[in-house]
């Protein structure tokens, strides 16, 4: 009997604290919780692009920190398997960066550079992915000016009236990269622009490359909030489809795409997801979203359906960090691990009134993929 009672308190103390990383996250008690995986140095701040080179488990995140002074600095930080910081890029450029991509075919990291906020171009940059110390980026390719979606967006109300958007934004704000594994092809979203544009042979072109216009249409714009339509993009395993996040619009779209990669439909794939932005499909099929004004990332089978909720956001420790996930940003996923990024980025106009104003100290969280899923779960 006192066998049964002891064994009765261990697995009651696993289950407790299954993936807890430290003492200031025990708060967090769920099995399959978000825990941190990594600390931002104090040089890298608002941590917000993920990628990873799947064949050696290093994970590399991008910066977003972004105000009208300039002063402020963006890089790339390469971490280890084991979230220790191995090196970081040249911190001296004041250019936001946003989404990240790893390339196989070069063994490099492809960056959206949002340099339109800073009234210069925006581009794709790359660093190789075992690039050293104060490594700088070199130029791919520039994102075409090409202004928002010239057709309105009619929007059908109950009452059977309509309203009729039109969109105003213009900079040229790339924001995920995704590649075509069957021809390198590198897709990437326009959040302003409202637009998917794709460089061919990314690895290979001689830069300045090509970019090519793949869809420019109004559901990929927005007038929500936050104010970034197309955001996080992923291809199926067929390469036939691309699914985007609109994050002002809470939703994922799909873009049915050709061989050679150009649009052929697009429609609304899943909806009601707050602030949908990074996302990455895990090795069932399913397809992971960063919902950011949930502090949770939320997956979505093949049917468009919402099926399970895992994260949460759990206050601030005492050294500034979040617990749990604070405006998750982007997604990477390797193996039955999703790393995902915590931007922490305020944006509310009122002075005091996020919980993200709070954060000092910036991280990147885990979330062990629970193994019992399957696509239709």
């Amino acid at each position: 009997m006192k066998g049964s009672i002891v064994l009765s308190v261990l697995f009651f103390l696993v289950v407790m604290f299954a993936g807890v990383a430290s003492a200031e996250d025990r708060v967090i008690v769920r099995p399959f919780a978000a825990i941190k995986f990594a600390t931002m140095p104090e040089i890298a701040n608002f941590p917000e692009g993920i990628s990873a080179n799947p064949y050696n488990g290093d994970i590399f995140v991008s910066t977003f920190e972004f105000d009208t002074t300039g002063t402020e600095t963006n890089g790339v930080v390469r971490f280890n398997r084991d979230g220790k910081v191995d090196v970081i890029s040249d911190f001296s450029g004041n250019i936001p960066l946003l989404g990240l991509a790893f390339n196989k075919e070069d063994d490099k990291v492809y960056i959206a550079s949002v340099g339109n906020f800073q009234n210069v171009p925006s581009t794709i940059q790359r660093i190789a992915a075992n690039f050293t110390d104060g490594a700088t980026f070199d130029d791919v390719a520039v994102i075409p000016d090409i202004g928002p979606p010239l057709d309105p967006r009619i929007v059908d109300n109950p009452d059977t009236s309509q309203d009729t958007i039109v969109f105003g934004d213009f900079a040229a704000v790339p924001n995920a990269l995704a590649f075509r594994n069957s021809d390198g092809a590198l897709f990437v979203s326009d959040s302003f622009q409202g637009a998917i544009f794709r460089i061919d042979n990314a690895h290979s072109c001689t830069p300045p490359c090509p970019v090519e216009t793949v869809i420019h249409h109004p559901l990929l714009a927005t007038a929500g909030f936050p104010p970034f339509g197309a955001n996080g993009i992923a291809i199926n395993a067929y390469e036939d489809a691309l699914f985007v996040a609109n994050t002002g619009d809470d939703r994922v779209l799909r873009i049915h795409l050709n061989k050679e990669g150009s649009a052929s439909e697009i429609s609304i794939f899943a909806e009601s997801i707050n602030g949908a932005d990074g996302i990455a499909f895990d090795y069932h099929g399913n397809l992971w979203v960063a919902a950011n004004q949930a502090d949770q990332v939320v997956m979505v089978n093949r049917d468009g359906r919402v099926g399970i909720e895992l994260g949460e956001f759990f206050g601030i420790s005492k050294n500034g960090a979040a617990r749990g996930l604070s405006f998750p940003a982007s997604i990477v996923i390797v193996g039955r691990n999703m790393f995902v990024t915590n931007l922490a980025l305020p944006l509310t106009p009122v002075a005091g009134d996020e919980w993200e104003e709070k954060v000092s100290t910036y991280t990147v969280s885990r979330i062990r993929i629970p193994s019992r899923l399957s696509d239709r779960d």
